[in-house]
């Protein structure tokens, strides 16, 4: 373990060679139906996000800024950084935090220069904490992408064990909003469209050696059919409203299944989620919370 550790150490502040991301309105409205986009596609509010010629002016998802760093998904499931050697179907995405820094452009090149910032030993697994700015042509900041990911079985090699407690627990009362959508049985093969290509997601024969019984959606899909219901409910999709969003990814979803996401607003600026599976009944983001532009 003592090996393993200095390897990790050795790890810890690695920059990745930057990392471009070249779009087109195209690939905007891919990544909205990906996410579940439109519930109602007769509705111009919602319309927006998938019709380039949309009269209510076409934009970009706010979460689509996530998909920046996307490439980085190559290399881990290439199962190597640095010295440090792993099984990419023991990974799962464990937290996410997104911050937007100016407008999301409906078509761009995007340059992102990730880093590892943080491995922590949670015993049962190793976090690997990515930091990703992204830039515009013209070096201006879209947005600030944070990236937790567990790979589970890696743990237990005398790391920091990092920080722990709960943050962002909706309040004990009934929630303001509750927004219900089901997933299609193909979601998945629909999102990693969008550049996931871990075949987690896609091949039932990867699923297994990850444990599962089926191929599961990607987290952060569910990241984005999240963010929609807040966009929605608190935003009226406005999406300059809309300034980061933070989220535990706590359980799997299963593509089909339908996702119930409570919304607290607990502030004028802030509001905390929580998104459930109806047919399991599993929380499956957590500590999850928007901040609100005023």
């Amino acid at each position: 373990m003592t090996e393993l550790k200095e390897k990790i150490n050795q790890i810890i502040g690695f920059e990745f060679p930057p990392v471009l991301f070249n779009y087109t309105e195209r690939d905007a409205c891919l990544y909205a139906l990906g996410v579940g986009a439109p519930n109602d596609w007769l509705d111009q509010d919602e319309l927006q996000f998938v019709y380039e010629l949309s009269g209510k002016g076409f934009k970009a998802l706010p979460t689509f800024a996530v998909l920046y760093p996307s490439k980085m998904i190559d290399v881990l499931v290439g199962g190597r950084i640095g010295d440090v050697e792993f099984n990419p179907m023991m990974i799962v995405h464990g937290e996410q935090h997104l911050e937007i820094k100016s407008p999301v452009p409906t078509a761009a090149t995007i340059t992102c220069r990730p880093r590892v910032s943080q491995i922590y030993d949670k015993g049962s697994g190793m976090v690997i904490v990515t930091d990703t700015p992204c830039y515009d042509e013209q070096g201006r900041e879209i947005a600030v992408n944070q990236s937790s990911m567990f790979i589970r079985g890696m743990g237990g090699f005398g790391g920091d064990r990092g920080p722990s407690g709960e943050a962002n627990t909706p309040p004990d009362r009934q929630p303001d909003a509750i927004h219900t959508q089901a997933t299609l049985p193909q979601q998945a093969l629909l999102y990693r469209l969008s550049g996931d290509i871990n075949p987690l997601h896609a091949d039932p024969m990867m699923a297994a050696i990850g444990g599962f019984d089926r191929p599961i959606l990607h987290g952060l899909c569910t990241f984005g059919l999240a963010g929609r219901a807040v966009l929605k409910h608190f935003c009226n999709n406005d999406p300059s409203r809309f300034r980061s969003i933070k989220v535990r990814f706590s359980r799997h979803v299963f593509p089909g299944e339908t996702l119930i996401t409570e919304m607290w607003k607990v502030s004028d600026t802030q509001v905390v989620f929580r998104t459930t599976v109806a047919e399991r009944h599993e929380a499956v983001l957590t500590q999850a919370v928007v901040e609100l532009n005023a």
